[in-house]
């Protein structure tokens, strides 16, 4: 999905409702549940299209208090700029996420909270940034990180239409994870099964001394039940202490 596409119908934010523009967000974003990559592309694109002066957009993903893994991106300049939150540890992303809701850079090139991340993001040429969290599972936080080249460029409207669209995409992003969570649990109880077959059929065994096996050989190795299976249906040969699958 592209800004384009989100701009076919001539609304978006150079015209029509607020709430036009938010429902269909939420029905574009809802095509993309299936797929977690498609549906951070698909969020990305729709902040580019719908929020005032955006130009470019980031999504990332942080994990500990320090390293922001970018995930999606219109442009290398969000996922180069997220990779310098990173190296440095500090940076409006890693504030939105860890402190604040919503973190407002009006002008990066006069910016002292973090002074050496707004030294050199301005000269990689960003001239004002808004961010924000984006969701919470687990241990796993998020920001939505939009970007514009002249100062300035964010106000009040941006942020409260950034404000919404993030508040979207946070539920159609949790509804992705969700689903391929479940498509994975689904295929690792179908390989164990594979596995627990093998075994059954070559030693004559039960089920349940199949799967005593499996487990068995999870702990031994100290490796997870789903890779031993994987390795058993691969290769036929029981993982041992000396063969790891690759």
């Amino acid at each position: 999905m592209t800004a384009e596409q989100l701009d076919d119908s001539g609304e978006g934010r150079a015209g029509g409702s607020l709430g036009d523009a938010m429902s269909r967000v939420a029905r574009q974003l809802q095509e993309e549940h299936c797929d977690v990559e498609a549906t951070l592309q698909a969020i990305a694109a729709s902040a580019v299209a719908t929020v005032p002066n955006a130009e470019q957009c980031g999504i990332s993903y942080v994990i500990g208090r320090s390293k922001v893994e970018p995930r999606a991106w219109t442009s290398d300049l969000p996922r180069e700029v997220d990779g310098l939150q990173s190296r440095l540890g500090q940076g409006p992303c890693l504030d939105a996420v860890w402190t604040q809701e919503i973190v407002r850079v009006d002008d990066v090139g006069a910016e002292r909270r973090w002074p050496q991340f707004a030294a050199e993001a301005f000269r990689m040429g960003v001239g004002s940034m808004i961010c924000f969290q984006l969701f919470v599972e687990g241990d796993r936080l998020g920001a939505l990180n939009l970007y514009a080249a002249a100062p300035g460029a964010f106000d009040d409207e941006s942020q409260e239409i950034g404000l919404m669209l993030a508040s979207h995409a946070a539920v159609a992003l949790a509804g992705a994870e969700h689903e391929q969570h479940l498509r994975t649990g689904m295929s690792n109880r179908d390989v164990i099964g594979q596995a627990k077959g093998i075994l059954m059929e070559r030693h004559k065994i039960t089920a349940d001394q199949a799967f005593g096996f499996l487990t068995r050989a999870s702990q031994d190795l100290n490796r997870k039940l789903v890779d031993i299976a994987f390795e058993l249906t691969d290769t036929g040969a029981v993982p041992t202490a000396g063969r790891r699958r690759d």
